[in-house]
């Protein structure tokens, strides 16, 4: 198994629009040190701990993108350095984020997570609390974050129908919200098993780590 030629097969397939997370948790410096030679320069993590550590080891140019749940106590190691964090699955971690942000003297990207999946493993906000967050008077009082858009995962399914089905939902939501939230621009959607379909129903960012790296060593 060769990193680069994964990477480059992968990168062939996915428009310059969409942006490749290379998924790196669980893999070792190595794995990334190749990735990162062979061009690639976004690395999604689950782990802020595992994130952490792979910053303080790998060159600063590296975008870091935590993917996975998210701890609250858990985001003042990432504050001082995360580029984007994905999941964002409650008013309460965005307002820690948020305050973590105001220490390090940054403004945080974040992705709110939707849940849109038909499994109830999966986080995320639902449509009513999404609009309930974005309208609250003290949403608009934040002043280190900024949204700039959404992500989501589909059900864990071989039924395209109804990953297709989820993407779009996902999708529809993302244009409402652009209403409310002119300068959204990231629709992170799609992993290695479905980002064909992702990508086909408006995905801006992918997530992809098996076809890049190869299993995950657990």
């Amino acid at each position: 198994m060769s990193i680069p030629n994964n990477l480059a097969n992968i990168q062939s397939n996915i428009p310059d629009e969409v942006t490749l997370v290379a998924v790196s948790k669980t893999k070792p410096i190595e794995d990334i040190t190749s990735a990162y030679a062979a061009g690639q320069r976004v690395f999604g993590e689950n782990k802020v701990q595992e994130m952490t550590q792979k910053w303080e080891m790998l060159p600063k140019d590296i975008e870091w993108h935590m993917i996975g749940h998210v701890q609250r106590n858990k985001v003042k190691y990432m504050a001082p350095y995360v580029s984007l964090i994905h999941g964002v699955d409650s008013f309460r971690l965005l307002k820690e984020i948020d305050k973590q942000g105001k220490k390090y003297n940054r403004v945080i990207p974040c992705l709110l997570q939707i849940h849109i999946a038909e499994e109830s493993t999966k986080f995320g906000l639902d449509e009513r609390e999404l609009w309930d967050v974005v309208a609250s008077d003290e949403f608009g009082a934040l002043q280190n974050i900024a949204i700039h858009g959404l992500m989501g995962m589909a059900t864990f399914t071989h039924d395209e129908t109804q990953i297709r089905k989820e993407f779009k939902s996902l999708k529809t939501t993302f244009d409402a919200l652009k209403t409310k939230l002119p300068n959204i621009s990231v629709l992170s959607m799609g992993m290695s098993g479905d980002y064909q379909i992702a990508m086909e129903e408006g995905s801006t960012m992918v997530r992809i780590g098996s076809s890049i790296f190869g299993t995950r060593n657990y």
